[in-house]
């Protein structure tokens, strides 16, 4: 082994907790506490930067089809890669590559609060997004492999309670960092979080490889490749479902890219039907070219020696409902997020106070993920909890609808964004708990990163959705129809929530 192989290997090599806080009883909700950094870390990003856009825009002196491009180049990037920094995670290691995230996201909020030009912004945006999904795509299943199976839930509720604190605390941090200090600030207050996320991964997260594996092994020709080739815990039987492949395959880099490609058409389509100053025929054609990567990228995954979806994962029972239902609730977390204000500006309530009554629906998803499934019967199993929280999220979305259309004062719209905020609390650790119990062990990073790949789809939709709606109709009446249409999609989840047949 050369000094390059071996100093590659040092950096890979994963290192154990000391003995004095791996022995403690509550050890692992340390390790939760770490993750819950990353967690918050994301969510806050997500939702600080459209407090940027007016000063972005005072400063680069550009319009806001092109300062959007903020927000947008992170999320193409994170969604092109969550699903294969998943697998490189099961192949490396999830606390090494976790760790790493904090790394490129602190390095890389550092060159943003530097940046002189709206391109330089943007580029390091996208660099950012890289480390976002070195953390995201490991999470949940640092979590869930991190914790005894009887606290799973609680723990991946205390995680996205992380993550419903990162989005409260956003919009009202954002807005005193812009407004006392500068829009630079926004980024940079990133970098301590980094630091800590760094310090503490090091001390807390348990080991996820064995010492002395830095790579998994390639079995000799014509030898079966068993459930020990990939990793010391296996899953439950549960269909066609295949782990990391132990053959030295190649990266799936087609599917990579047809997965890029597809969702960036996607998002570019709903912005020039937005209003980014387009060529008219450009709809329609990046629609098409969307529907034509995504056919080609379903195809190439099926014949992929290592395919960055793993199609077999995907048809595991329960997890391709649970991946939906994960899009859904993120799509109806963000789309009032971002619809929200408009309609409360058009109301006429001052911006302050529409800050106070936005921040209500985070607070109340954040508080309903940590305590609020103790509200519910003891009995109840995962799927009640997620039909359930189905169920209020759609009652509150129609009452966000229908108060406007009613006459009554904008303040009461708090009322609905806590029942919405609640519900989305119950549905989305139950829906997390019920996807990575289905998932084998040894495919957990994979599985995690698709997870967070369904949440980071469901977030773009649902920036681009309302906007969407607000440009054809108006605020008032396009801002309805989108509510009113969330409001059927929510329904859909409560009918995708059902128990699991095995086969």
């Amino acid at each position: 082994m050369n000094a390059a192989s071996t100093l590659t290997a040092r950096l890979l090599a994963e290192r154990p907790r000391p003995r004095g806080i791996a022995g403690r009883r509550y050890a692992h909700w340390l390790a939760v506490g770490t993750v819950c950094l990353g967690a918050f870390l994301g969510q806050l990003t997500a939702s600080v930067t459209a407090l940027v856009y007016p000063a972005l825009q005072h400063r680069f002196d550009a319009g806001f089809a092109a300062v959007e491009w903020v927000a947008l180049a992170y999320l193409l990037v994170l969604v092109a890669l969550l699903a294969p920094i998943g697998r490189l995670s099961d192949l490396v290691g999830r606390k090494t590559v976790y760790l790493g995230g904090f790394a490129v996201f602190g390095l890389a909020s550092l060159g943003a609060g530097f940046a002189g030009g709206l391109g330089t912004l943007v580029a390091c945006r996208a660099v950012q997004a890289v480390g976002g999904a070195m953390m995201q795509a490991n999470s949940v299943a640092l979590v869930a492999r991190g914790v005894p199976g009887h606290a799973m839930r609680r723990a991946l509720g205390v995680q996205a309670a992380a993550q419903g604190l990162g989005l409260a605390l956003g919009p009202s941090l954002g807005g005193l960092l812009v407004a006392h200090a500068s829009w630079r600030w926004v980024f940079w207050i990133n970098v301590p979080v980094a630091v800590v996320g760094i310090v503490a991964g090091w001390f807390l997260l348990p080991r996820t490889r064995p010492e002395a594996a830095p790579a998994l092994p390639r079995p000799r020709p014509g030898a079966a490749a068993g459930p020990a080739a990939v990793g010391s815990r296996v899953g439950p039987a549960v269909g066609p479902v295949v782990g990391p492949e132990p053959d030295g395959g190649r990266f799936d880099l087609a599917g990579l890219l047809l997965l890029g490609g597809s969702t960036t058409a996607l998002l570019l389509a709903l912005s020039a039907a937005s209003g980014l100053p387009l060529p008219a025929w450009a709809v329609a054609a990046l629609l098409a070219a969307a529907a034509l990567c995504a056919l080609a990228l379903v195809r190439q995954e099926r014949r992929a020696t290592r395919p960055i979806l793993a199609p077999g994962l995907v048809n595991t029972p329960g997890v391709r409902p649970g991946l939906a239902v994960a899009l859904i609730g993120y799509l109806l977390l963000f789309c009032p997020l971002v619809l929200g204000p408009v309609l409360l500006a058009e109301a006429g309530l001052p911006t302050a106070r529409s800050g106070l009554v936005i921040t209500v629906l985070p607070a109340a998803f954040a508080v309903a993920a940590t305590v609020g499934g103790g509200l519910l019967p003891r009995g109840w199993s995962d799927v009640a909890r997620c039909r359930c929280g189905a169920a209020l999220a759609g009652a509150g979305l129609l009452g966000c609808a229908l108060l406007p259309a009613l006459g009554a004062p904008a303040v009461l719209l708090a009322g609905p964004l806590l029942v919405l905020g609640g519900g989305l609390g119950l549905l989305l650790p139950a829906n997390n708990a019920l996807v990575m119990r289905a998932i084998p062990a040894e495919c957990s990073a994979v599985g995690g990163g698709m997870v967070n790949m369904a949440r980071s789809l469901g977030t773009a939709l649902g920036t681009a959705l309302p906007v969407l709606g607000v440009h054809l109709a108006g605020p008032a009446v396009g801002g309805r129809a989108v509510l009113l249409a969330l409001a059927a999609v929510a329904g859909l989840a409560v009918l995708l929530s059902r128990p699991v047949r095995r086969r």
